[in-house]
């Protein structure tokens, strides 16, 4: 166990680039699924998006049935259950490429997700054998009630109510949930109350039938228009005993844990979404002439294009590096003899900080991609008639569902700092080391022989910059630093383009003779432009809590921790861009 990399180790451990899942390992079983998804959403999606942003009656319902009889429902279900069986990486890849379908990407990875894997992760044996095979082949929808009008993020504090009846056979429910996915068809519901006067929440699996449940009309939204999203209430609803899912109390814990895995499969299906808007990015620079030749041969535009290809191929570097950490540990839990469902969810927790950064960062690669769209269209890119107005509207919520990026900024420090409390993970001996190193003349001995030692080299200061910044946070600031959360958001901040900048490193590194000139150039571009972003989060951060002698020396360290060699970013992007113009579509 002691040699397994662990959940946030990234900041404090070099990794071997052979040890990480790059996109360019997909098996040919991997590939054919993909291929099956993109047939899926060609054949059904694509051609009725008009009709299913109208909510036209039955469509969704018929459309997850159609994903259901291929079998994309039921992926990552065990076999014996209805499923594929099939491993982290996988389901992530059909999570990426079915998240291209605008509001039906949003029914199905509710139905795959919070609607099916509670109960598949924390239902006894019996709830599996009565509901997952249902919901695998689509014959059942399912939908998750977390949310009330006055419990958004701080999810435990629902009002929701359960009691047990006299003769002890139900639990009476009563209150309301909202922004409810799939509400208006789904067949089954897991449904999070109080019991009594309980301090945490309990979760119950609800279907249509039982009397007292009902819904409100469907919401009208910014974007996602086909996606069902309804009000549910419950007034005097009699749950059997025997469906309350998992433990009494438990039930904020399944929450939080199902979150995990809906964060990163979130940033999984925005990648997907992102890579189809570039695509449709190049089509249109390439069609669309003024002053007498194509607008994709301007340098504004190819800036524009690169970018959104840049931002792109990093969260996915990052994106399969954590997918296959955690398929990793799942293996290894299974292997030391744990339960699969168990291993499944601890393997996620475990790379619960991983999970945070990743929804974060594909949310807001997705809002860049899609604005550059609108803007690459001009004012074909804000009518209703181009794909741009569509995609524009439907990335937006992104960056609030499944935690809104701000908690989930908060989160990803917090788990950090807790993980170092509790002695998993030791920060501190390397941020007093990186302290006592600002008192040092540099070391300038450093081997610049080795393939990409100047990137090596950088992202290694980077993590100094990060652990030199938290340190003295936690030092200087301790049990006020909870509340001082413009200096969390900071931290998290440079965490996240640390671990990013990492990951698309490392991918190159993987690839060695066989990564392109392109994949090179992106590589460097973003490391050089997360170097300014680390730099600028970092005093930011310092300024905000160091002054005197202190706030000198930090400010030194900054500067030398994020120093980047003078390069041509221009050229490099004129090389991504160019490539991708050539291709007509996202190509790397």
């Amino acid at each position: 166990m002691s040699n397994r990399t662990k959940g946030g180790e990234f900041l404090i451990k070099e990794t071997d680039p052979k040890d990480i899942f790059i996109p360019e390992d997909y098996t040919e079983e991997q590939h054919m699924i993909a291929d099956s998804c993109k047939e899926f959403l060609d054949a059904e999606v694509f051609p009725n998006l008009d009709r299913i942003d109208s909510m036209e009656e039955g469509l969704m319902p018929s459309l997850l049935d159609k994903a259901g009889d291929l079998g994309l429902l039921g992926i990552s279900v065990p076999e014996d259950l209805g499923g594929f069986g099939k491993g982290f990486v996988t389901s992530m890849l059909t999570a990426e490429v079915t998240g291209a379908g605008h509001s039906f990407a949003v029914a199905l990875s509710a139905h795959t997700g919070i609607g099916t894997l509670p109960i598949l992760y924390y239902g006894t044996e019996e709830q599996k054998a009565k509901y997952i095979p249902k919901l695998a082949s689509g014959e059942w929808k399912g939908c998750y009630c977390l949310t009330e009008p006055s419990a958004g993020s701080d999810a435990n504090s629902g009002k929701t109510k359960a009691v047990l009846s006299d003769d002890g056979k139900h639990y009476i429910l009563n209150g309301q949930k909202m922004w409810i996915t799939n509400g208006g068809f789904a067949h089954v519901f897991t449904v999070f109350a109080k019991i009594g006067d309980d301090d945490n929440l309990s979760a119950f699996i609800l279907t249509k039938d039982m009397e007292g449940l009902s819904l409100n009309p469907e919401e009208k939204k910014l974007g996602i228009k086909g996606s069902s999203t309804r009000q549910v209430f419950f007034n005097n609803v009699k749950v059997p005993v025997e469906n309350l899912l998992g433990e009494r109390q438990e039930g904020f814990m399944i929450a939080l844990n199902i979150l995990n895995i809906g964060r990163i499969k979130l940033a999984g299906a925005a990648l997907g979404a992102a890579k189809m808007a570039i695509s449709r990015s190049v089509n249109y620079a390439n069609e669309r002439e003024q002053f007498g030749r194509a607008i994709s041969k301007y340098g504004a535009i190819r800036y524009k294009l690169a970018e959104q290809a840049i931002k792109c191929f990093a969260t996915e570097s990052a994106l399969y590096r954590a997918s296959q950490s955690i398929e990793d540990e799942i293996e290894n839990l299974i292997s030391e003899g744990m339960d699969k469902q168990k291993a499944t969810l601890e393997g996620i927790k475990q790379f619960a900080v991983e999970c945070a950064i990743l929804k974060v960062h594909g949310s807001e690669t997705l809002d860049y991609v899609v604005d550059e769209g609108v803007q690459i269209y001009g004012g074909m890119g804000y009518s209703a008639e181009a794909p741009m107005e569509r995609a524009y509207r439907d990335a937006r919520i992104n960056r609030i569902f499944e935690g809104t990026n701000e908690i989930n900024r908060m989160l990803s420090v917090d788990l950090m700092l807790k993980r170092a409390m509790k002695g998993e993970i030791d920060l501190m001996t390397p941020a007093m080391k990186i302290a006592e190193e600002l008192m040092e003349i540099p070391d300038f001995d450093f081997d610049d022989s080795a393939a990409y030692a100047t990137e090596t080299r950088l992202i290694a200061n980077f993590k100094k910059a990060v652990l030199l910044v938290a340190g003295a946070a936690a030092k200087t600031l301790m049990q006020q630093l909870a509340k001082e959360q413009e200096v969390l958001m900071n931290i998290a901040d440079m965490m996240m383009e640390t671990y990013i900048a990492e990951s698309t490193l490392l991918r190159i590194q993987k690839l060695g003779e066989n990564a392109t000139e392109e994949q090179i150039a992106m590589m460097k571009v973003y490391l050089y432009d997360a170097a300014d972003r680390i730099g600028k989060a970092g005093r930011d951060a310092i300024q905000s809590f160091a002054d005197g002698d202190e706030l000198r020396a930090m400010m030194m360290g900054m500067k030398r921790f994020t120093k980047h060699e003078p390069f041509n970013v221009k050229e490099h992007r004129r090389v991504v861009a160019a490539k991708l113009i050539d291709k007509n579509e996202y190509c790397f």
